[in-house]
C-alpha cells in the first residue's frame, strides 16, 4: 500500500510541476524581456531616435567603400613556367 501511495505521489507531483510549468514559463519569458528591453533603453536610449533630426522622410542614403585601386606595379611574386614531361 505504502508503495502505491509513492508511486501516486511521484505522479501527481510530476504532472503539477509540468502544469505549473506551461501556466508559468510563458509569464517569466514575457517578464525577462520586459525587463532586459527597459535596461537596453536606459542604457542606449529609443533605437528609433537614433536617426532622427539626421535624415528626412523620403530620403535615401547609399552608403558604400570606395573602389580599392590596385597598383599594378607592384610584383606579387615570379612566374614559372611548367612543361609536362611524358
Amino acid at each position: 500500500m505504502v508503495l502505491l501511495q509513492t508511486i501516486l505521489i511521484v505522479i501527481l507531483v510530476y504532472y503539477g510541476f509540468k502544469f505549473l510549468l506551461k501556466w508559468l514559463a510563458p509569464k517569466l519569458l514575457n517578464y525577462a524581456v520586459k525587463k532586459t528591453s527597459e535596461r537596453f533603453v536606459q542604457q542606449f536610449g529609443n533605437p528609433q531616435d537614433f536617426d532622427r533630426g539626421q535624415r528626412t522622410e523620403g530620403e535615401t542614403t547609399i552608403s558604400k567603400k570606395p573602389p580599392r585601386k590596385s597598383n599594378p606595379s607592384k610584383k606579387v611574386g615570379e612566374y614559372i613556367d611548367f612543361e609536362e614531361i611524358d
